[in-house]
């Protein structure tokens, strides 16, 4: 039988070749090909925390792009479903660029532009359709290279200003580039988050505030994503024996987040 699965995006863009903009006709055919296997959409929170089990589906957007508004949100409106967006407090509403590791070499360029958030607004819009929104820390930092006091203020206040201004409880936090260890997982949970996204380097066990997602890229053609994203393959991630199968491991590890 087939578990829960959470997939991780970021921009849309048919013109952007960035790895983290993936094309509306791809998310279209991912989306669609999971919904023909009886895939039920869930919002992220209900996954993690086991109130959606069986053949649920969380899709997630991490950074709060305004092209997820855009561009995904026609695509995932016609199929019926709905998703989770992650937003970075400090870059909400902003009129320039978001910047930060991973994605400032796109400044300066033609591509700028797809690097514009969401206003507050745009993202309660979604959330009175039914999409969940959720933290991504105030500025997008490597949390695990902060110390004590700074960790706590990127989950607290995101969290805070995520429910001020969207009028509604903010329970779940993707962290960025999927940084996250012991030290990060208890913070969020003093903090008072109920779930959390992460995008794992090395294989561990599914739990609430440490969940695996699936990161799915513009490279991922309809054979990898039916690997990455298939139940078996999902299962042998999850052991510790992961490194040693060849050539499923290869095949299916993700790059770095951003």
């Amino acid at each position: 039988m087939k578990g829960p699965l959470v997939l991780c995006y970021h921009a849309v863009s048919d013109e952007w070749e960035s790895e983290l903009a993936i094309t509306q006709d791809q998310l279209e055919r991912q989306v669609a090909s999971l919904l023909a296997k009886g895939y039920r959409p869930a919002a992220f929170l209900d996954v993690a925390t086991g109130a959606a089990q069986g053949p649920a589906l969380a899709i997630t957007f991490d950074d709060a792009y305004r092209s997820v508004r855009d561009l995904a949100g026609p695509v995932l409106r016609e199929l019926g479903a709905v998703a989770s967006v992650y937003a970075p407090t400090e870059w909400i509403g902003s009129s320039e660029p978001m910047s930060w590791e991973g994605i400032d070499q796109w400044l300066g360029t033609p591509h700028e532009r797809e690097l514009l958030p969401m206003s507050w607004d745009e993202l309660g819009e979604l959330g009175d359709e039914g999409w969940e929104i959720g933290s991504h820390t105030s500025s997008h930092p490597y949390l695990t290279r902060l110390d004590d006091e700074r960790l706590h203020e990127e989950l607290a206040t995101s969290r805070a200003i995520c429910a001020e201004k969207l009028g509604r409880p903010c329970e779940t936090i993707a962290y960025p580039y999927g940084d996250v260890d012991d030290r990060v997982v208890a913070a969020a949970a003093l903090v008072g988050y109920s779930a959390a996204g992460a995008l794992p380097h090395s294989p561990h066990a599914a739990e609430a505030l440490r969940w695996p997602r699936v990161g799915i890229y513009r490279w991922d053609g309809p054979g990898r994503f039916r690997l990455k994203s298939s139940a078996l393959v999902r299962r042998l991630r999850g052991l510790p024996l992961r490194r040693a199968l060849d050539p499923v491991g290869r095949l299916t590890r993700s790059r770095p987040a951003r």
